[in-house]
């Protein structure tokens, strides 16, 4: 029953992270975002399909957490960059 409430998380976290990967890929373009952040982006996506884990498990829980960290540090960048922009053309 545990694997079952386990798998359903994981597969809900996926979709989160199908749409958010989505919506990176303009970010990524953007030259108001630090490379700091664009690298640690790329990083998490070598994390994601290197053989090494930080915890072994099946259903990839730490990949796609470092995924979403990245994703989420990335995300804040391009509001920022975006804020700078319209402070800076008002």
């Amino acid at each position: 029953m545990f694997w079952w409430v386990l798998v359903a998380a994981t597969l809900a976290v996926a979709a989160v992270l199908a749409v958010r990967l989505f919506r990176a890929r303009r970010l990524l373009a953007d030259s108001g975002i630090p490379m700091s952040r664009k690298m640690l982006f790329w990083g998490a996506l070598v994390y994601l399909v290197s053989p090494v884990d930080l915890l072994p498990d099946p259903v990839l829980l730490d990949d796609i957490g470092v995924l979403l960290v990245a994703l989420r540090m990335l995300h804040r960048a391009g509001a920022r960059a975006v804020e700078g922009r319209a402070e800076g053309t008002g």
